[in-house]
């Protein structure tokens, strides 16, 4: 019986062989799929009847179509046997026995008696293996980072190490398929109905991917904060997409050899969120302090610090108090007001270096020409 069994599996399988197939993509993929088989669709709106023919053999003739953004790998026997990039209609042609069509030209005994023989000796099956897969050449959402703990790196900005927990996404591409391919992708999904996706948390290879992203986040925010070309700010990752991406991908490639061992590449990046440590919050706040008092923002904030001071002394020490004030602007505000340096304030006791000082400060508009008659009449004893 087994011999019977393997004759009419041999010229059956033969027979339905014969027909010319059509390879398409499959229908319901994620858009986060990266690599799957090509499938023949052997019916079309209840016509066709091309349903029979083996999974693993593609007869001569048969056309595949590459739709844009996907690339086609083929393989023949376990090898990646050819590429195509651009997209549109493409016809199979294989030197294999098993691929012979009497629809292709291939002749009309030959393909039957010889297949038949060779699936004869494996038990009615073909003894050969070719398929045809499709692999994205688009960026890949939603593969996503985040920190469990504080990751932290030497900040050039500020000068010292900050810490951080962060979460966030990147796009992937593959700019390599066939290296992608050949060291990357486990056998387990060179299968038909098999879908390699970079997001599916079962997927361990992908799960790899996930680990060395957060290992590789210190020197990334490293290699951004300590880059002249990105202004040495921090604050500006959640606006830079495609500056941190660059920073990360060079991080995961000097630690994992992402592009030169898997033909991969992060894209662009999307920072969700970072919660800085105390520590880096203090220093955070300090560098908006520093910031808000640089340049004429720091010439406002002094004169108005100034003329608080005045007020406060006209109302609690007269006199006195403002030419305490006006010393003491003297001393501050000179280069921040941009004002010319004033010489060293006589002795307190004489009558004409008082109304001196009074002088340059109604000058300045420190006070006010009330001010300056009151200080001139006590300075005057009137």
């Amino acid at each position: 019986m087994g011999l019977v069994q393997a004759v009419k599996g041999a010229v059956g399988g033969v027979l339905a062989d014969q027909w010319k197939d059509f390879f398409t993509v499959p229908t319901g993929l994620p858009s986060t799929a990266a690599l799957f088989a090509a499938v023949p669709r052997g019916t079309n709106a209840g016509r066709g009847s091309n349903t029979s023919a083996s999974s693993n053999i593609i007869s001569n003739g048969s056309k595949i179509v590459v739709p844009e953004g996907y690339g086609l790998l083929l393989f023949q026997d376990g090898a990646i046997t050819g590429f195509v990039a651009e997209p549109g209609g493409y016809e199979w042609r294989s030197d294999d026995a098993n691929s012979q069509s009497i629809f292709a030209g291939d002749g009309l005994v030959g393909p039957l008696i010889k297949q038949s023989w060779e699936r004869f000796k494996f038990g009615g099956q073909p003894g050969s293996q070719q398929a045809a897969f499709f692999v994205s050449l688009k960026e890949l959402p939603d593969n996503r980072f985040g920190t469990q703990s504080e990751i932290y790196w030497d900040d050039g900005f500020l000068g010292t190490q900050v810490g951080a927990l962060t979460r966030g996404s990147y796009t992937l591409k593959i700019v390599d398929p066939i290296l992608f391919v050949k060291n990357f992708v486990p056998a387990s999904y060179l299968q038909p109905g098999q879908v390699f996706d970079f997001t599916d948390l079962d997927n361990a290879a992908a799960s790899q991917l996930f680990n060395e992203v957060v290992g590789s986040l210190a020197p990334a925010f490293s290699l951004y904060t300590n880059d002249p070309g990105k202004g040495n700010r921090i604050t500006k990752l959640q606006q830079d997409s495609l500056g941190f991406a660059q920073s990360l991908s060079a991080a995961v490639e000097q630690g994992y050899q992402w592009k030169s061992d898997r033909g991969l590449a992060i894209v662009k990046t999307a920072i969700v969120s970072i919660e800085y440590d105390a520590n880096t919050r203090e220093l955070l706040k300090t560098v908006q302090r520093a910031d808000a008092l640089a340049g004429s923002r720091g010439n406002s904030n002094l004169q108005a610090s100034v003329a608080q001071g005045i007020q406060s002394a006209g109302e609690n020490g007269g006199a006195a108090g403002l030419v305490g004030v006006g010393m003491a602007s003297g001393m501050f505000g000179a280069g921040a007001l941009q004002q010319p340096a004033t010489p060293a304030a006589p002795a307190a006791d004489d009558p004409v270096a008082k109304l001196k000082k009074a002088k340059e400060m109604l000058d300045l508009g420190l006070i006010t020409q009330d001010d300056y008659d009151t200080l001139k009449a006590k300075a005057l004893g009137l």
